[in-house]
């Protein structure tokens, strides 16, 4: 039976790219872990629209999207002023709409299964019940640090 306990809140969202794992902390102690899919070219930092990637970096989850293509989605305030700049550099648009989300709108059976492969834009995505995990312990303005 599951636990009708409400979720730990968390102050600080962690996403280690390479081990496909975004880990709630509170008090820098882990308090949930999860699998995750990411990008479908995920090595490296986004650098521009179109190319796949998850942004590395520190930025904050600003609001969020009951409504979206997703079931449920966070919004990561990427791109930061440093990332509107670089791409600039290279006169490239920097992209955004960058997500922490479920699966898409009537794929939630899918489940687990997602992540057998990268498969978003350059969000990062869990499954649908994750996802209501994740959107009850993370305040807005919680911090979030991608790490390659």
């Amino acid at each position: 039976m599951l636990s009708s306990a409400p979720a730990p809140r968390a102050d600080r969202v962690l996403v280690l790219k390479k081990e496909r794992t975004l880990q709630l902390l509170r008090h820098g102690k882990v308090i949930k872990s999860y699998k995750i899919a990411l990008g479908g070219n995920p090595v490296g930092p986004k650098t521009r629209q179109g190319d796949h990637k998850t942004p590395e970096g520190v930025y904050v989850l600003d609001f969020r999207n009951s409504h979206s293509q997703f079931y449920k989605a966070i919004h990561i305030s990427y791109p930061s002023a440093v990332d509107r700049k670089e791409a600039s550099k290279k006169g490239v648009s920097p992209g955004g709409d960058v997500f922490v989300h479920g699966l898409p709108n009537g794929y939630g059976a899918i489940g687990a299964a997602h992540r057998l492969k990268d498969w978003t834009d350059g969000c990062i995505a869990a499954t649908n019940e994750e996802i209501d995990e994740i959107w009850q312990a993370v305040p807005d303005g919680t911090p979030i640090e991608i790490r390659p």
